[in-house]
């Protein structure tokens, strides 16, 4: 089962990184896989919080966090098992929104992470810098892009954006703590 120190019954928050929704506000297809492969570790780590995330504003009105607990809904989740964060426009503000989230729950043990596998690492590590134990939901089985040349832009911004989140946490980090925070 799980490699930490969960108790029995104690929920596990799986938070779902979002991604982009197309132009019509429908979910795409990186987005259906990543809240797949969340949805079916959930339904064998029982009971999990969904913890769905990811704000931008899209021209249709829609937020990624609130389309993925509406699909999460429609596969039969109960409304008290989602816990949606709707603010965050990018990775790093979605790790900062959801940590507090939970914090405000009094959530203190491991947290699952979902997403694609492109972009697992960094949400990991980032959480991890939160302070959280984290557990790796297994990424989709297929890539959500068919084209290898698309896979490895994303592949490349990824090696950008790590360091780079890193860093900008580091920063909040800091400031956090002279802070008070």
């Amino acid at each position: 089962m799980l490699h930490t120190d969960r108790q029995a019954g104690q929920v596990l928050p799986v938070v779902i990184f979002g991604a982009r929704l197309r132009p019509d506000g429908a979910p795409g297809v990186t987005l259906w896989l990543r809240l797949a492969a969340a949805h079916a570790f959930g339904e064998t780590h029982a009971p999990v919080l969904y913890v769905p995330t990811g704000g931008p504003a899209h021209p249709s009105g829609l937020r990624e966090g609130r389309v993925m607990a509406t699909l999460l809904g429609a596969a039969g989740v109960p409304p008290d098992a989602l816990l949606v964060e709707d603010t965050a426009p990018d990775t790093l503000a979605s790790v900062i929104a959801c940590t507090r989230l939970l914090r405000q729950r009094g959530h203190v043990g491991p947290v699952a992470v979902a997403s694609s596998a492109y972009h697992l690492p960094r949400c990991l590590v980032l959480m991890r810098m939160m302070g959280w134990p984290v557990v790796r939901v297994p990424p989709p089985p297929v890539p959500a892009a068919r084209r290898w040349s698309k896979r490895w832009l994303w592949r490349l911004r990824e090696v950008a954006a790590l360091p780079w989140d890193v860093l900008l946490l580091a920063g909040h980090l800091l400031r956090a703590g002279r802070d008070g925070d």
